[in-house]
């Protein structure tokens, strides 16, 4: 195939400019890698605004592009009552896509090492110069990218061979409402003040951007997503009788859906292609977080490039997956009571700790701790089972009585 750059051999060619491929762009740029960065050109294929959260300490690296963030937390249980807390040093942080995206191109621009390309990625596979990228620009011309390494963030079809599969699915209204409503200091991770599905769980989520501006999310967690006019049908639901918000406009809406499983995402899809992000397992299978994930998975490759044993590392630990492989297991079976499990972790355990390991930075120690704190015997039944059980690819959990 015959185009641009076809003399050009990139360190790194990095395929997706979602949230995996901009921070790996950024931390190798700080390095002095020569980047490639292959973005979809303006049209269907380019993702629409989505937001990504997570929590902090300090100052970040994309500080810049944070558009809120939250010093308390709150958890509110089904009968209504709240759990609030304060866990610092960490701070409970929103990113938008589009002021992100603008800070890592601004970076870029400057960087002298860096290139970014519009066109569409067709196929990807190693080459006697290490890999290349197949394309076409949004002209229609063919384009050939080749690098070193090829990292490739642009999401897998369908999940590995799994035991549990659960989606994260959920709707979301930016509301600016007529009269102050919400407190911009506090933020609802899950109010479970919600009707709960027949099976797997569901709860609000609140991010108050201003006393009359907040995202307000509807979000399950069930082996299917709902058509939008029943996330709609939940949202008015939790707005007006819950939140009881009166009169308000929806300025603009999201709506996604986040695979959460046990199955092992492979990392490695060539002798000199990779998989990052979501495609590479970054996404916690018990939460449905990927966002600080990907930073620690960006600065790992980076200092494997720079000590030329390139790979990408686990982006999360042997413990953290086992248990979480537990958890799911046990929320799909129906052993624990969704809404009743979470609200007493969050009243049990402190913010802090919690929302560490949540992240992956707790020790085997507090891990302990936070186990004994569950609902020890369907936990341990739920643990026991997991070896018998097969992994497939049917795209339904692996079933089981409960």
């Amino acid at each position: 195939m015959t185009g641009r750059f076809q003399g050009r051999v990139d360190d790194a060619v990095l395929v997706g400019g979602g949230a995996a491929g901009l921070c790996l762009a950024d931390r190798l740029i700080r390095a002095g890698t020569a980047v490639t960065l292959v973005e979809a050109p303006d049209g269907p294929l380019r993702p629409a605004e989505r937001t990504w959260c997570y929590w902090e300490a300090g100052a970040g690296e994309f500080e810049d592009a944070v558009v809120a963030s939250w010093e308390r937390l709150r958890v509110r249980e089904p009968g209504g009552g709240v759990i609030e807390s304060d866990p610092a040093p960490l701070r409970y942080r929103m990113v938008r896509s589009g002021p992100f995206e603008r800070l890592v191109h601004s970076r870029l621009a400057a960087s002298p090492v860096a290139r970014v390309v519009r066109a569409t990625a067709h196929e990807v596979r190693d080459a006697p110069c290490g890999a290349e990228v197949r394309c076409t620009t949004a002209d229609g011309e063919p384009l050939t990218l080749r690098g070193r390494y090829v990292f490739d963030s642009r999401p897998v079809r369908g999940a590995p061979p799994h035991r549990t599969l659960l989606l994260q699915h959920f709707r979301g209204w930016f509301v600016r409402t007529a009269l102050p409503r919400f407190d911009p200091g506090v933020a609802d991770l899950m109010d479970f003040r919600v009707p709960q599905p027949r099976h797997g769980l569901a709860f609000g989520y609140v991010l108050p951007l201003a006393p009359d501006l907040a995202l307000v999310e509807y979000t399950e967690f069930s082996r299917a997503p709902l058509t939008t006019a029943a996330y709609e049908a939940a949202l008015r639901q939790y707005t007006g009788d819950v939140l009881r918000l009166g009169r308000f406009a929806v300025e603009s809406a999201e709506q996604g859906v986040i695979p959460m499983t046990d199955a092992r995402f492979p990392r490695r899809a060539g002798r000199a292609v990779f998989r990052i992000g979501a495609a590479g397992g970054a996404t916690r299978p018990a939460t449905g977080y990927t966002f600080a994930a990907v930073q620690r998975q960006s600065r790992a490759i980076a200092a494997a490039l720079h000590s030329g044993s390139p790979a990408v590392p686990p982006p999360h630990g042997r413990r953290a997956l086992a248990m979480d492989a537990v958890l799911l297991r046990a929320l799909d079976t129906g052993r624990v009571d969704g809404p009743r499990f979470f609200t007493d972790l969050f009243r049990r355990i402190p913010m802090e700790r919690l929302l560490r390991f949540l992240d992956g930075g707790s020790t085997p120690w507090e891990e302990f701790g936070i186990g004994l704190r569950t609902p020890v015997g369907p936990m341990l039944r739920t643990a026991a089972e997991l070896p018998f059980l097969t992994r497939r690819a049917t795209g339904r959990s692996e079933e089981s009585p409960r």
